[in-house]
């Protein structure tokens, strides 16, 4: 077993579209980013590969690369999928939490999870996405930007890699 950790944060700006777990989300900004800036997604994709001894996405996916500006980060969490089934990696489960302080996203967390396993190819019941604010503190509490944070565990394959 591996276990990983992953965390990423992004402005809000007016003018962008808000993807949060590959879900758009209808609000009055959206996450600045070379990609479409998804911080969970973004979250996720490091924890598994932390978890996998692989890097970060900056290594694989660097914002230098014009081939990445306004990728979808469902496209790159397959990429991740990818790595991790070279290195002999199933996913056992993944827990993650989106810090903001609106808009309200309980209503999208399921589609978040159905989004995700898909790009993964895991079943979402897998993954747990979570959301909170932090009480009016800090970046988040302000609203000037969203921040995530995931953990990741994997197993070689072949073993703990069946559906539960």
């Amino acid at each position: 077993m591996r276990v990983g950790f992953g965390y990423d944060v992004h402005r809000l700006v007016e003018g962008r579209a808000l993807i949060l777990g590959g879900v758009d989300i209808s609000y009055e900004k959206g996450l600045l980013g070379h990609s479409d800036a998804d911080v969970l997604t973004h979250a996720i994709m490091d924890s598994l590969l932390g978890a996998a001894g692989a890097g970060d996405i900056g290594r694989h996916f660097p914002d230098s690369d014009p081939l990445y500006k306004g990728i979808s980060s469902l496209v790159l969490l397959s990429r991740v999928r990818g790595i991790l089934a070279q290195k002999g990696f199933t996913v056992g489960n993944i827990d993650s939490v989106i810090v903001a302080r609106a808009p309200r996203l309980a209503p999208f967390l399921e589609e978040m999870k159905a989004r995700l396993g898909e790009a993964l190819g895991t079943d979402p019941g897998r993954i747990n996405v979570k959301a909170t604010t932090t009480e009016g503190l800090g970046f988040t509490g302000t609203g000037e930007g969203i921040a995530a944070c995931a953990t990741s565990l994997l197993f070689t394959r072949g073993h703990g890699g069946r559906s539960s």
